[in-house]
């Protein structure tokens, strides 16, 4: 059984930065694609970034040149560095293991910037 825990939100202003932390169970962590979601009130769940076992990223348009995404294996955590924040960006975070139809998901973690 796999569980994810998120952590680092919270409430910023704009222009501000957060990291978030998403801490794995298991064994599987190493060799599997982590991914960052958000989903904002009235929205659909929307990838931010990803990265595969071997450390290659991609991150979503509205996002990039203000996010990073990064992995410790050791550590078995994937974590997304948060920049220059718009209140657009304002959403709960989950983070996935695997792939979004069939893998695993975290509890999310609220990120809410103000203007």
């Amino acid at each position: 059984q796999v569980q994810l825990v998120e952590s680092g939100g919270g409430l910023v202003q704009a222009g501000g930065s957060l990291r978030l932390s998403c801490a794995a169970s298991g064994s599987i962590f190493s060799i599997n694609t982590m991914g960052w979601y958000r989903q904002a009130p009235g929205k659909q769940r929307e990838l931010v970034a990803g990265i595969t076992p071997c450390g290659s990223k991609n991150y979503a348009d509205s996002v990039k040149g203000r996010v990073t995404i990064s992995r410790d294996n050791a550590k078995n955590t994937v974590y997304l560095q948060l920049n220059n924040l718009k209140s657009e960006d304002t959403a709960v975070y989950y983070c996935n293991l695997g792939n979004p139809i069939s893998g695993y998901w975290g509890q999310g973690t609220q990120v809410t910037v103000s203007s």
